[in-house]
């Protein structure tokens, strides 16, 4: 994992977590901003899997659970997917909440796996 996208991938999810919310809250139905934010943190996670398989050929290997890592970004990996199925059968301002609490549970996997990868280990 890289430090500073780590930060970037949870403040995306975060703000998008946020937006999605505030919008579902508002009642409004998804659209292509929410559905395009939730594809922007998929996004990321894709690319912090690509990350996560050749970083440690490169010396920058996980000091916590390697399985438990890849266990948080496969599950985070299929929670975006599962969100936008749910929006799109269901076109509910309820499913644009459901994509606010995929973004803001991406948010919070994603920072546990910055732990397992920096700071657990001896």
């Amino acid at each position: 994992m890289i430090e500073w996208f780590t930060i970037a991938q949870v403040v995306v999810a975060v703000a998008g977590g946020i937006l999605c919310l505030a919008l579902g809250f508002a009642g409004r139905k998804p659209n292509d901003y929410t559905l395009g934010v939730v594809a922007l943190v998929e996004v990321l996670l894709v690319a912090q899997l690509v990350s996560a398989i050749v970083s440690p050929f490169a010396g920058n290997s996980p000091s916590g659970d390697p399985l438990e890592f890849y266990t948080y970004l496969i599950s985070a990996l299929l929670l975006p997917a599962a969100g936008v199925f749910w929006a799109l059968v269901e076109r509910t301002r309820w499913s644009t909440v459901i994509l606010g609490v995929v973004c803001l549970a991406i948010a919070v996997m994603v920072y546990r796996m910055n732990v397992i990868w920096f700071v657990q280990g001896a």
